[in-house]
Order: structure tokens, then C-alpha cells, then sequence
């Protein structure tokens, strides 16, 4: 847990919202277990026992609150500040590894035995990799019943379950009430239920959150096909593991509105955890404040954009290849090349949803075609191809459980591939939160529009006072580039 045991219970007497999904309060006296926010009566403190996650309240007999609703919270902000092995197995579990590829797959994609994975992570979090992933499941499962109407068998084998049976008797353990009972109290809350394949959400935020600043880089970065972008909402495509989908964001108050449109429900939870991801929902904003705040030059600028988040990543490998593409040039010119790479080799979707018609190419399809296919200098298109390669091949892998310093390694090993393009990488993909990208012409110039030099060398002995907050500060210092304070204040 990010807090000890005696913090723990003042955020629990003080109803703090802000340690929701930090960590789990449970009763004894009542085998419930809540958020720390739970408006129920504040119980005696020999009563209480705390937990780092659900999963290990589940696994010590206690069920989930149907008042709070203990699952439906941010995640913990641990899994991006953790690089070690719990941290890492915790983002690969919630994108659904276990459910896809059982123990023995997680392992493998982390580079350790069964057996030694799931003693580290019962000493760490208090439940093995099955229990972890059977409170995600859960959780999936939660989702389904209240905001769908399609048949429980469906619900069941969509979450993950391998049997009606084993889905009922999980949801009357961890939620003490039938999947009837649960849709039951949704539809009397008159929460209409979404059509088969489209689901209807409420991705939740440590407040603040300028979700609209995130939405704000994408859309200035987005492709025609994959992406569209507006105002007030943000809409791409998803390749997934057994399908496709396509994600709609609007940000609202204490939330993100999301419409979820899947081809196959099996996707349902890596979905979400990507998309949290991407938008970095599970930060805690009053973490990077007090840090970043602390320093005159960034004191404003975070002033003016409270609950500044860092954009992450649904796909690792057009993360890494739009980095390349990127590589000392314009926004726009990377965004003008790139769209017409992916226009030109990526995949039709199988149910376009108003201009959002394509999905990203393929490693596959870019190792074959992308020297055909890419503009522009043949020492671009060759890393490209190189990079293709390598994930197709297996020689390289893309996903949140990698080691940042392992990673990085591997990437600038690959010909084209330099210190800024791996740490770009391992800032979006990984979602580090202590990054700086030094070698960034624009955030140089953010740091002179704040009154910082923009000398590299002074950059980084002044950012030092930023850690572990520094990949939040190169947005700032992003921000200020594009719009500097007089003209934000204007």
C-alpha cells in the first residue's frame, strides 16, 4: 500500500476520497470490505484491517460493499510508481494475461517461474495471480450485468469465467448477492441497458483531472481513420486480443463518459484498462502537485492545469513506430506521414463507426510493406521495418509489464532508434511517471517560456527537484511551448 496502517484508518475516519483504489478497508465484524470513502459508520479501529487490494480481501473470506462499491474506483496509482515485478505483473494482469494465457503466460512475459511469481506477489499484495485476476474478472463481470442486457451465460463467458457455475458462485462471494439481484437494483436506478456489443461507462478519476488536456494531445496527433477528435469528445479504434472495438470519450465532471463498442465482450476488461491507461485515470493529481507546485517556475502552470496527466498507450507498437516517424520533425508533418501510412497498410474494421474506419497496421503487414509505403527518408523506413520485425518475430515486446531499463536497451539497439524515442516509449507505453525528454526542442522552448534555461544540462540539474513526478513536467513544459502564460492567461 501507498499509506500505513494508522493513515490508512484517518483516511477511512475522514472519508477521503482521494485514497480510493489506494487501498481496501475491511470489517471484521461485518465481513465487508469498502473504499475508504464509504459513507457507512466509521467502525472501531480493532475492527478494521486493511489490505492493497481487493483481491487479497476476497481471498480472506470478506465481500465486496453494495453500498460503495469498492471495485468501481480508480486504480492504484502504486502499479505506475512500482517497477519491480508486482507492479509490472499487476498492469499485464489487469489487461487480461491470465485470462488469455493463465499463469504460466504471465510468467513467461515476465521472465520469472510460476512459482517464484506467485510467492512474490502473495507477499507483496496478498493474493496470487489467479485471485488477482478472478477480482478483475469479477469486476468485468459487474460491468456487464449492470450496463448490458444480454443473457448471464453470455455475461459469464465474456468476463472470463469457464462456467456458469463458477460465475454465480463468484459474484454471490465477492458481491454477497445473485447476478439477478445485481441487474435488478441497475435497472430500478433506471440505468437503460446498452445493445449487444456496446457498453456504456463511467471511467472514475482522482479529482482534479484535465482529462480535456489529454484528449487536447491526442486530438492534435490523431489520424483520420483511426481517430476523430472534437471539442468534447475523443473516438479510435482498438485491436484487441479477440477482436476489435471502438472507444468513445467524452470528460465529464467527476469522470469519463466512455461507449464501448466490441465485437467480441471478451475484450471488455483489457479495454478498459487500456483506455485508463491511455488517459491516465489512475493518477493521483495531489501527489504531483505538492511536488511539482513546490517549484516557482512550474507553480502557475500546474495552477492553471490541475490534475495535469501524461497521455499513455491502447497499442504499444504504434506508440514506438509514430515515435520513429516523429523523430525531429513537426506534429503535423508526423501526423501527415503517418496517416498516410496507416491508410495505406492498415486493416479495415469489421464495424466502422462514422469516420473511425481503420485499424493500425500490423507488425506483420509493416515488416512486408513499410519500405513501399512510408515517405520520406529510406533510413526512417528502415527502422520502421527493423522495429516491425523484431515485434513480429518475437524478439521484441511492447507491453506495460516491461522493464523500463530492459526496454529501453532493446529499443536503441535497433538502428534509428536514439535516447529520446526509447524514453518517449517508456513514458506512454510503460506509463513511467519520472521521465523528462531532455532531448525535445519543444520542451526546451516550454522551459524558456517559463523563464528556465534551455540548456539541456540545466534542464536536467533543475529537474531533479521534479522526481518522480518528471514525465508530468515535460507536459507542463509542453503546454507552455504551445500556449505560454501570457497567452493562457489572455
Amino acid at each position: 500500500m501507498l499509506v500505513g496502517t494508522e493513515d490508512a484508518f484517518r483516511a477511512v475516519a475522514s472519508r477521503d476520497a482521494r485514497f480510493d483504489g489506494c487501498f481496501i478497508h475491511a470489517v471484521r465484524s461485518t465481513g465487508i470490505y469498502c473504499r475508504p470513502s464509504c459513507p457507512a459508520r466509521t467502525p472501531k479501529r480493532s475492527n478494521s484491517v486493511f489490505f492493497a487490494t481487493a483481491a487479497a480481501a476476497q481471498a480472506s473470506g470478506f465481500r465486496a460493499c453494495r453500498r460503495c462499491l469498492p471495485d468501481a474506483v480508480p486504480g492504484s496509482p502504486e502499479w505506475n510508481l512500482r517497477a519491480d515485478l508486482a507492479g509490472r505483473a499487476m498492469r499485464l494482469i489487469t489487461d487480461g494475461v491470465v485470462d488469455r494465457c493463465g499463469v504460466r503466460g504471465l510468467a513467461d512475459q515476465l521472465g520469472y517461474s510460476e512459482r517464484h511469481l506467485t510467492r512474490v506477489l502473495t507477499a507483496e499484495l496478498g493474493a496470487g495471480p489467479l485471485g488477482l485476476a478472478r477480482a478483475h474478472r469479477a469486476h468485468s463481470a459487474r460491468i456487464l450485468i449492470e450496463t448490458t442486457a444480454i443473457s448471464f451465460s453470455d455475461v459469464a463467458f465474456a468476463a472470463g469465467f469457464s462456467s456458469l457455475r463458477q460465475f454465480n458462485d463468484t459474484m454471490r462471494e465477492v458481491f454477497g448477492t445473485t447476478p439477478t439481484e445485481m441487474r435488478g437494483r441497475a435497472q430500478r436506478r433506471n440505468d437503460a441497458p446498452s445493445g449487444a456489443g456496446t457498453v456504456q461507462l463511467r471511467l472514475p478519476f482522482r479529482a482534479p483531472c484535465d482529462a480535456s488536456g489529454v484528449l487536447r494531445f491526442l486530438g492534435q496527433r490523431a489520424l483520420d481513420g483511426l481517430e476523430e477528435a472534437g471539442p468534447d469528445h475523443y473516438t479510435r479504434s482498438l485491436r484487441l486480443a479477440y477482436g476489435t472495438g471502438v472507444a468513445t470519450l467524452r470528460p465529464q465532471d467527476k469522470h469519463v463518459a466512455c461507449t464501448l463498442r466490441l465485437t467480441d465482450l471478451r475484450d471488455l476488461g483489457s479495454a478498459v484498462t487500456r483506455l485508463r491507461r491511455l488517459l491516465d485515470l489512475d493518477a493521483d493529481p495531489i501527489a504531483v502537485r505538492e511536488v511539482l507546485g513546490a517549484d516557482p517556475a512550474l507553480s502557475d502552470s500546474i495552477a492553471r492545469s490541475p490534475g495535469v496527466r501524461v497521455p499513455g498507450s491502447v497499442d504499444g507498437l504504434e506508440i514506438l513506430i509514430r515515435a520513429v516517424i516523429g523523430q525531429q520533425i513537426s506534429v503535423a508533418a508526423a501526423r501527415k506521414t503517418t496517416e498516410r501510412l496507416a491508410t495505406e497498410l492498415g486493416e479495415p474494421l469489421p464495424h466502422p463507426h462514422g469516420s473511425v474506419t481503420t485499424l493500425f497496421p500490423t507488425a506483420e503487414v509493416l515488416a512486408e510493406r513499410v519500405m513501399e509505403a512510408l515517405p520520406g527518408p529510406r533510413r526512417r523506413a528502415e527502422t520502421v521495418r527493423d522495429v516491425a520485425t523484431a515485434v513480429a518475430e518475437g524478439r521484441l515486446a511492447l507491453h506495460p509489464g516491461r522493464d523500463q531499463a530492459e526496454l529501453r536497451h532493446e529499443l536503441e539497439q535497433i538502428r534509428g532508434i536514439g535516447p529520446w524515442t526509447s524514453s518517449y516509449v517508456t513514458m506512454r507505453v510503460l506509463g513511467s511517471p519520472d521521465v523528462l525528454l531532455i532531448g525535445d526542442l519543444v520542451l526546451r522552448r516550454g522551459a524558456g517560456a517559463l523563464g528556465l534555461s534551455e540548456d539541456p544540462q540545466v534542464i536536467q540539474e533543475h529537474a531533479r527537484r521534479w522526481s518522480p513526478w518528471s514525465s508530468y513536467a515535460g507536459m507542463l513544459l509542453w503546454q507552455a511551448a504551445v500556449a505560454p502564460p501570457q497567452l493562457q492567461a489572455s
